[in-house]
């Protein structure tokens, strides 16, 4: 990801002085340009500047601060290429590094987005954990694996840890609704997919009560389940806040919650109490073993960025 961030703000002509002071003053910011009256809707200014990542959490709490984003507009990009010495002083000045910064206000619009209980969503969700319960049925560790990469429970558990430390109830209650609300109807299809294969000798209760060597621990929790959740939880969080899309990838493939829901589902169709009652609970040590993480590492994040030092412009 790019170290330099470009912002295109709208400000009433009142305010545009206090926000040009502002980016002034914020050490790390250059390339500033200032179109008096450019603006017609809203009316009023347009200002635009380059500021270091490390530095953007700053800027715009201060921007918040003076309501522009209440009585103008705030936008934020991410500069593929900068190619300016201003720009690499403006880095360097910046105190902290870019890959350690955290710029809450993306986080929490992301993890808005991705909370959001959508058809999309649920789409998603379902075939996920109808995918994984084809593979707990075959013992099939490639069908599993897809199954967890194409699973989007992740944004409604990065919801709640952000919505915990940013005390935002509103964010955790719509992360909750979309974590629960999704798991049920998925594993409430999955059910009903399970008894159509079953009907058309897809599906057997020989199969899934067979030795599955490849897909036995789905439904058989231990404390190294639990650990395994935390580390993704740590990786996941890191992998959102420095924009590490890659990691996010390799964190949705090593924590078994969409297989846990799929083998509770399929063994539920079958009358087997056993493996439901193990994967359910298989499920539920690893969601919350990633939600803990997550909020420990956005407070470890605010805590170390919060004593970092800071530049004087």
């Amino acid at each position: 990801m790019s170290a330099m961030l470009h912002l295109r703000l709208i400000t009433p002509s009142d305010r545009t002085d206090e926000v040009v002071l502002l980016i002034e003053k914020t050490v790390g910011t250059t390339h500033l340009v200032v179109l008096p009256g450019a603006a017609r809707d809203p009316a009023g200014d347009v200002v635009m500047c380059d500021v270091a990542r490390e530095a953007g959490d700053e800027l715009l709490t201060g921007l918040r601060n003076l309501g522009i984003d209440t009585t103008g507009s705030i936008a934020v990009e991410s500069i593929d290429l900068s190619l300016s010495k201003r720009a690499d002083k403006a880095e360097a000045d910046a105190p902290g590094e870019a890959s350690d910064a955290v710029l809450w206000e993306h986080l929490s619009d992301a993890t808005h987005e991705e909370s959001t209980l959508s058809v999309t969503y649920l789409a998603f969700i379902t075939l996920a954990t109808m995918i994984a319960a084809c593979g707990v049925v075959l013992d099939n560790s490639i069908l599993i694996v897809g199954a967890m990469a194409v699973g989007p429970e992740f944004g409604p558990l990065a919801g709640i840890s952000t919505a915990v430390v940013r005390r935002q109830p509103r964010l955790a209650a719509r992360s909750l609704v979309a974590l629960l609300v999704g798991f049920a109807a998925a594993m409430a299809v999955t059910v009903g997919f399970s008894l159509f294969m079953d009907a058309v000798g897809l599906f057997t209760e020989a199969q899934l009560e067979a030795d599955r060597p490849n897909t036995g621990f789905i439904y058989a929790p231990d404390r190294l389940s639990f650990v395994v959740a935390v580390l993704a939880g740590i990786a996941g969080t890191l992998s959102l806040t420095s924009a590490k899309s890659g990691a996010l990838v390799g964190v949705a493939i090593s924590v078994t919650t969409i297989p846990a829901a799929a083998n509770a589902a399929v063994a539920l169709s079958y009358g087997d109490t056993k493996q439901t009652w193990g994967s359910t609970e298989q499920l539920l040590l690893n969601l919350l073993g990633i939600i803990v993480a997550g909020t420990l590492t956005l407070l470890a994040q605010k805590w170390f960025w919060a004593r970092q030092p800071k530049n004087a412009p």
